[in-house]
């Protein structure tokens, strides 16, 4: 799971009312709150949410926070121990990400290369950022067992499928004419299950009492894994269930991309719920009650699947796309849900497709509809390979945030890139 910080310039600044020493700005479309020796010329470092500041960055900038033997704050807001970047609202303004000067970096290394729209994760050979990972406590998620890994590849046309990289970055990867997509992005954890070959060995008597593998041949069967790693075993009852309801029904060479929604068992949910009090929004926990559980209607010991992505793989290795409409026609024949589409239109410009997203991307979930939907997916349908964004709302950032700031471990969706 990749995060990298942003050289960029911050536009559009404001002043922020009431705010004698602060300004809000944008980088890539998302509001923040900055300094009022910020200005829109330079270029900056921007940190989208949801990364983790180095120790040695955050220490050399005098980001962490600390007192003097008086009392007095003598450091930064971010906490010494997480040092994570989080969707924050500061006197009423959104602020998504931090932005600091380019000379934030020059302890470490000639920023005069650095020039507009490079990535950074490290520099000159010291790590500055990185995906924010809650540490386990040494304590077991409540209600998740750790399921059985398959470590071998036990089938190469049983394929990953890769993190869905941020819209707000990724504006040059749309072309005029392309037809774009919006479907609605589900707070769950992923699964796919196959319909593929698999390599086996038949071993005689001869094989047997000289230790050898055998005679090499393929046999089609159905496998589950998580978005990492293939299952051997289904220690996750609600994995197991998901994943039998595709038994017999996959043609040769299909996997399915599912979300699974709802609960683990009858009191966790599969992603953690939030107190609503801690966002100190009052309109919010008068719509939205005093806690945001992301149930997606199901009711206590049950989940969901919806599915968001088909495929089919020939024994060469090589994967044709199902565009959307063949997702839902399959899924009809299946008796499966398939995630919401919400709009589908034709690329015409970058502004045009932003007004598109604004509209989808914030407000109620349309399926749990007591609860804040997490954003949209932004998928250019026209693509030989799956070629899709994501749009989160600001919201469901900032509360994502706070669900994180007291997390024990990862959540079960992260849970797989620190196993």
């Amino acid at each position: 799971m990749t995060y990298k910080a942003y050289v960029t310039r911050v536009k559009d600044i404001q002043p922020i009312e009431n705010a004698d020493r602060l300004n809000k700005g944008f980088c890539f479309g998302n509001p923040v709150v900055i300094g009022k020796d910020v200005n829109e010329t330079s270029l900056y470092i921007y940190f989208p949410t949801d990364g983790q500041l180095s120790m040695e960055y955050a220490e050399t900038n005098n980001l962490l926070r600390k007192k003097d033997a008086e009392g007095n704050s003598i450091g930064g807001y971010l906490d010494p121990e997480k040092r994570n970047i989080k969707a924050i609202s500061l006197r009423g303004t959104k602020s998504d990400g931090l932005v600091m000067p380019l000379s934030s970096l020059e302890p470490f290394g000639d920023i005069t290369q650095l020039k507009y729209g490079d990535t950074i994760d490290e520099f000159n050979g010291h790590l500055i950022c990185t995906k924010y990972i809650p540490k386990r406590s040494g304590q077991k998620q409540s209600g998740v067992k750790k399921s059985g890994i398959v470590k071998e590849i036990i089938c190469p046309q049983f394929k990953e499928h890769k993190d869905t990289e941020q819209l707000a970055f990724n504006s040059d990867a749309f072309r005029a004419g392309d037809i774009v997509e919006i479907t609605l992005k589900m707070h769950g954890t992923s699964q796919r299950t196959g319909y593929l070959p698999v390599k086996k060995y038949r071993k005689n008597i001869l094989h047997k009492i000289f230790k050898k593998q055998g005679n090499a041949y393929e046999e089609y069967t159905y496998i589950t894994g998580t978005r990492r790693v293939v299952l051997g075993s289904f220690d996750e009852e609600f994995r197991k269930i998901h994943a039998d309801k595709l038994e017999g029904k996959l043609h040769k060479g299909e996997t399915v991309y599912y979300e699974i929604v709802g609960y683990v068992n009858q009191s966790t949910t599969i992603m953690p719920a939030c107190k609503n009090s801690k966002l100190q929004d009052k309109e919010f926990s008068k719509k939205y009650g005093d806690e945001t559980v992301f149930h997606y209607g199901c009711e206590p010991a049950t989940s969901e699947m919806y599915v968001y992505r088909m495929t089919l793989t020939n024994t060469d290795g090589e994967t044709v796309e199902y565009p959307y409409h063949l997702i839902q026609a399959r899924c009809e024949q299946m008796g499966l849900n398939v995630v919401p589409l919400f709009d589908r239109f034709i690329y015409t410009t970058e502004q045009d497709l932003l007004d598109h997203v604004h509209v989808y991307e914030e407000g109620q979930d349309p399926i749990g509809k007591t609860h804040i939907r997490e954003g949209v997916v932004v998928r250019i349908e026209n693509r030989v390979n799956f070629t899709a964004f994501k749009s989160k709302n600001f919201q469901f950032k900032v509360l994502e945030g706070i669900v994180k700031e007291s997390a024990t471990a990862p959540d079960m969706e992260e849970a797989q890139e620190v196993c």
